[in-house]
């Protein structure tokens, strides 16, 4: 088998890209860029290039976006959670940590029911700090795990009985029994503890087959786990910072790696001038499971 093929898919640096999502309905993929409070929305062409990017800025840091059934996006954003719809007007959704400036959301994604997960982070990343909530479909939301340091890289198994989460802050990346009818988890244990000094699994998706793929911060690199957590295969990058990844395009057998270049000094610069790009992947020997949406609706004009 030949290797993948890895190739620079974007044109313009996020200072911190993260969490794309392939949205199959409208063949387009969705990112963001924490630090530049915006979400990005790239159409291919029929080769599969990049064509067109439309870039949406919110007035919040802005950790992960998904689509929702029936138009629209809806983004873990600041201390919750905001809808933007097709004319571009927002309209903030819960906000379970509205009281609070020193935590933001982070990653997340949506279960197979369609209730939004996703965790958030201290800004100064202090451990324990962090918390799992749900948004449910009436746009309340809850608490589903505390003691995180950086919530990141959720996912599920093909058949939905296991829910992944990646703590960044202990470099584990962990599973869960998952209900779908209650939404709740439980028989939590840790597939993968990354153990090289700096080195953190960030986002992570899964395959048809069950694969979880994660990238490693600082690692210059995404793994492919089996569901035991036993290591299947590595891609290497030409960036030290990639933040997550997303099957995409047409055959969902492309994958989309974004990466970062924030706190990358002049020199490192230097050697990965395509920092902070979404990168693409062909032939990784693997096709994605679709990206789900959220099915809730609600929220209020902000």
């Amino acid at each position: 088998m030949s290797p993948p093929d890895v190739k620079t898919w974007s044109v313009t640096p996020g200072q911190l890209s993260e969490g794309p999502r392939w949205h199959e309905e409208r063949q387009e993929l969705l990112w963001v860029d924490i630090l530049g409070r915006q979400m990005r929305r790239g159409t291919l062409s029929p080769d599969g290039a990049l064509e067109r990017v439309e870039t949406i800025s919110v007035d919040r840091r802005v950790g992960v976006v998904a689509p929702a059934a029936g138009g629209g996006y809806v983004l873990a954003a600041g201390p919750g959670y905001l809808f933007i719809d097709d004319a571009g007007v927002v309209r903030e959704l819960a906000q379970p940590e509205g009281d609070r400036t020193d935590v933001r959301m982070n990653d997340g994604a949506c279960d197979p029911q369609g209730r939004f997960w996703a965790g958030t982070m201290a800004y100064d990343e202090s451990p324990g700090a962090g918390t799992l909530y749900r948004l449910e479909l009436d746009g309340s939301c809850t608490t589903m795990l505390t003691g995180l340091t950086i919530s990141n890289g959720t996912g599920w198994s093909p058949d939905a009985s296991t829910m992944y989460l990646n703590d960044s802050g202990t470099g584990r990346v962990d599973a869960f029994r998952f209900d779908g009818p209650s939404g709740a988890i439980s028989d939590r244990r840790t597939l993968v503890h990354i153990d090289q000094p700096g080195v953190v699994p960030d986002g992570l998706t899964v395959d048809e087959e069950g694969g979880i793929w994660a990238a490693l911060w600082n690692g210059g690199a995404v793994h492919r786990y089996a569901p035991d957590g036993t290591l299947l295969a590595s891609v290497r990058l030409p960036v030290q910072r990639p933040t997550s990844c997303a099957f995409g395009g047409p055959r969902r057998d492309t994958l989309f790696v974004t990466t970062a270049r924030t706190d990358l000094d002049d020199d490192a610069l230097a050697r990965q001038p395509h920092a902070g790009k979404v990168f693409a992947i062909d032939g990784p020997g693997a096709r994605g499971l679709p990206c789900l949406p959220y099915r809730g609706r609600g929220g209020r004009v902000v």
